[in-house]
């Protein structure tokens, strides 16, 4: 899998950082961002309920295939 956020539809809701904050965190304007060397999702098994939780779907999850 590969996770990214869309900085453009992000309104800075926090849920996604708040359900995994070992993937996603804040940046200084308060929106969203996946933590850098965290967008395969590191294995947490809430990355999707984070990516259903989020209010404006910001957050992409793509699947990857292989490794």
């Amino acid at each position: 899998m590969h996770l990214s956020v869309d900085s453009d539809r992000c309104i800075g809701s926090a849920q996604c950082a708040v359900t995994v904050p070992s993937v996603f965190e804040q940046d200084e304007d308060g929106l969203s961002t996946v933590i850098p060397g965290r967008e395969d999702g590191g294995g947490e098994p809430m990355v999707r309920e984070a990516v259903r939780a989020c209010p404006v779907q910001a957050i992409v999850l793509k699947e990857t295939e292989g490794v």
